[in-house]
């Protein structure tokens, strides 16, 4: 027995309904029947088309891209369910917009990613439900509960499926970290894929854009994967790519990143690039007609629905990681 009642609700907003879609089918329930438009000014309305009254609610909501038009549709539909009397709210956010603003590069920065934490707050959350976040600390700017989901199991299975220790020599490949930033992460994949680790020390000059430097390990002849977080205008991990091949000698870059922003001229350079292939989850959603044939995206839905199995019934989530 739990203490928001037996009944479970998951409504989503317009940024990714077919993730939410997965979501409850894994879990054998309807998907709550809600509306989520906009107005011709762009303010958005909410309306709940049944009852909340006590329930254990899930919003389901990426904050990608247009990201302040999905953020405010999380807000007000938060909004919408604590004036309604649900029990308990959750956002499920999947990937969590403005989390690469988490500190003070330099004087008179704001720090939206706190920013943004407290606005879901003050909405009315009890809980967020989210994966791979930026930088782990964003878990602190919140004053409730977060349960932090993590991408890379899906990328060991994949990538041991892909490259068994029964037909491939592990010591020929190497996991990359594409900064110094990111090495933790890295470190912990490359420990799980029995894989050596390399880094790519980069120089960034302003927003967007990077220049390569160097490659600190060695990768001549061997496998790469690069592993990061996300893939935004796909600047950096198209430099990396061919940094490993042409400064490092590596024979063949692979990529694997949680989140797919891809902004801007991402399918352009990652088609042009060196790269084999970039695997990415379904965090957010992408374009039916992908202008990119080297992308392949994973489907993590069922883990954040084991994770709400697990938060509904009050037991603990450790099995997922």
């Amino acid at each position: 027995m739990i203490a928001y009642g037996d009944h479970i609700r998951v409504f989503c907003g317009n940024s990714n309904p077919q993730f939410a879609e997965t979501i409850c089918k894994e879990l054998g329930i309807p998907m709550g029947k809600s509306t989520v438009k906009t107005f011709s000014d762009g303010e958005v309305s909410v309306s709940l088309e049944e009852t909340v009254r006590g329930a254990d609610v899930f919003l389901v909501q990426s904050t990608c891209k247009p990201v302040n038009d999905n953020l405010m549709e999380l807000l007000v539909m938060i909004d919408a369910c604590r004036r309604a009397s649900a029990g308990r709210i959750t956002a499920v956010i999947p990937y969590y917009g403005y989390a690469r603003q988490d500190r003070k590069a330099k004087s008179r920065d704001p720090i939206s990613a706190k920013l943004v934490a407290n606005m879901i707050t003050a909405a009315g959350a009890d809980r967020v439900l989210t994966m791979d976040l930026h930088a782990a600390q964003i878990q602190g700017f919140f004053d409730i509960p977060v349960d932090h989901l993590l991408g890379n199991p899906t990328f060991v299975n994949y990538f041991l499926e892909k490259f068994p220790e029964e037909k491939y020599n592990h010591d020929e490949f190497v996991v990359v970290s594409p900064d110094v930033g990111s090495v933790s992460r890295a470190r912990v994949f490359a420990g799980k894929v029995h894989m050596g680790l390399a880094i790519v020390d980069k120089r960034r000059q302003k927003a967007n854009v990077c220049e390569v430097m160097n490659v600190i390990g060695d990768v001549r002849g061997k496998t790469c994967i690069i592993y990061d977080d996300m893939v935004d205008t796909a600047g950096s991990l198209c430099n990396a790519a061919a940094a490993l091949v042409e400064v490092g000698g590596a024979k063949e870059v692979y990529a694997c990143a949680t989140h797919g922003v891809l902004s801007g001229p991402a399918y352009e350079r990652i088609q042009n690039s060196v790269l084999k292939e970039l695997v990415i989850h379904n965090t957010i959603l992408l374009p039916k007609n992908m202008p990119c044939d080297k992308i392949k995206q994973l489907d993590v839905a069922p883990i954040f629905a084991r994770a709400i199995s697990h938060i509904h019934g009050g037991t603990s989530i450790a099995d997922l990681f």
